[in-house]
């Protein structure tokens, strides 16, 4: 099973995919978790990735690109994966289609989280205080929803359009979005 998660910050794609990750025993790759890792880390991905990702802008594609295709790449990742986060733009997209191609696989489907703004804005106030993410202040959350709204919310038509798009509800209990997201993938279990 090859997947993408997409939608806003807080729309609970982490949560998703982690569930998702142990549903279909596939790896749950978050290019998220993968910057903070490297901003963490300090490694030259990391410090580059930092200014961006504080500023809440999305981080230049050659360098989320460069880190997904060494990710993808892995063993684990043959047998299918889950992206959490990525693709975040139709260029970004269109390079994983490429990507993809090149080894002779492409996704399966893309799930997207439906979630309202309030919401969303909730959510992340709740997530700041406590796990105490730089990313997640109210002035950097709102860029990042203008940013999502501007740069990877048209990938829902470009996934539309490839028959690819599976649009769920994500507000309400985990559980519950977990159920809806199996059903829409024919995999109630």
């Amino acid at each position: 099973m090859r997947l993408a998660l997409l939608g806003p910050p807080g729309s609970g794609k982490g949560t998703q995919g982690a569930v998702l990750r142990e549903h279909f025993k596939i790896p749950h790759v978050s290019s998220g978790d993968l910057l903070r890792t490297a901003v963490r880390d300090g490694t030259e991905l990391g410090r580059k990735a930092k200014a961006y990702m504080d500023a809440g802008e999305l981080v230049p594609d050659a360098l989320v690109l460069a880190m997904m295709k060494e990710r993808l790449g892995k063993p684990d990742c043959r047998s299918g994966f889950l992206l959490d986060g990525f693709p975040r733009t139709l260029a970004q997209a269109e390079s994983l289609t490429r990507m993809l191609a090149d080894d002779r696989t492409s996704l399966e489907h893309v799930i997207s989280l439906g979630v309202t703004e309030k919401e969303i804005i909730a959510r992340l106030r709740d997530r700041r205080a406590q796990e105490h993410r730089s990313d997640d202040d109210d002035g950097t959350v709102k860029q990042r929803l203008r940013v999502y709204f501007a740069e990877t919310a048209p990938l829902l038509e470009y996934y539309r359009k490839q028959g690819l798009l599976r649009e769920v509800q994500g507000i309400g209990k985990p559980d519950a979005i977990s159920v809806a997201i199996r059903a829409t993938l024919g995999n109630g279990r």
